[in-house]
């Protein structure tokens, strides 16, 4: 069977507060158009942690899924 690739992302968990749920922050760096300087974004994903093993400050990497609620298309596969 072929399997589907699914996007992966790397980033630094920033809440463990809800149940079976954390918060993962992604930092990337974007140019901006008229001066050509490069600033960070950072986007916060709540990723599906089952376990609740992942803690605050673990670098992790997330991987997209279906969606598991409102707001959580991600789950965490391992930390770094």
């Amino acid at each position: 069977m072929n399997e589907i690739q699914h996007r992966k992302l790397e980033g630094v968990v920033v809440s463990d507060k809800m149940k079976k749920t954390v918060v993962v922050a992604i930092e990337r760096l974007k140019l901006n158009k008229k001066y050509k300087k490069q600033f960070k974004v950072t986007t916060k994903f709540k990723a599906h942690d089952e376990n609740n093993e992942f803690h605050p400050g673990d670098r992790v990497i997330i991987e997209e899924t279906r969606p598991i609620s409102r707001d959580k298309r991600w789950k965490v596969i391992k930390k770094i």
